[in-house]
């Protein structure tokens, strides 16, 4: 599961990215903290597509450089209405959630449904957080990062139990 392993280790650099940009907010920072999300998403994306469907490593990979068009496109449909970023980071959520769907009869599809999920309230909380920030000091930001955080452990562990459980990908309907 060396790409299990991967993951736990994007999944600290997230956290290296996120803690230099939200002390130093500088353009290198920036590239820091979104850096190594793309990596997570690219990384998770590949293995989904392989070890969930059943495609072949060529097929994800194509799968995986897809993502920069589609959320591309996403962000074009919806950044005005999720401005920020906000349509990028949802554009994410649906694709967990289209996966979780088509693999939704499996404990593997129904994980990604609650990660998917997961993710949302957490966007819900980036959203919330410069209106909240004029009547909370505080804000909502930090249950974004902690979300995020359980969500892509989340993400992880459902990788995981689907490696170890063996499952099989699931064949398209013939006919």
């Amino acid at each position: 599961m060396i790409l299990a392993r991967v993951m736990a280790v994007v999944l600290a650099l997230i956290g290296v990215g996120s803690y230099l940009w939200h002390t130093h907010a500088t353009g290198w920072s920036s590239v820091a903290d979104v850096l190594f999300i793309v990596l997570f998403i690219l990384v998770y994306l590949f293995a989904a597509t392989r070890d969930y469907l059943g495609a072949s490593a060529r097929v994800a990979a194509f799968s995986a450089a897809a993502f920069f068009p589609y959320a591309a496109g996403f962000a074009w449909v919806f950044g005005a209405v999720l401005p920020g970023g906000n349509a990028l980071y949802a554009s994410v959520a649906v694709l967990i959630a289209g996966y979780g769907l088509w693999l939704r009869r499996s404990a593997t599809g129904r994980g990604l449904l609650v990660g998917a999920g997961i993710l949302v309230v957490s966007l819900g909380f980036r959203m919330a957080d410069a209106p909240v920030c004029a009547a909370f000091s505080v804000g909502t930001h930090f249950m974004w990062h902690i979300l995020n955080g359980v969500m892509l452990g989340w993400m992880i562990l459902v990788y995981c139990n689907h490696m170890r459980s063996g499952a099989l990908a699931p064949r398209p309907p013939s006919g």
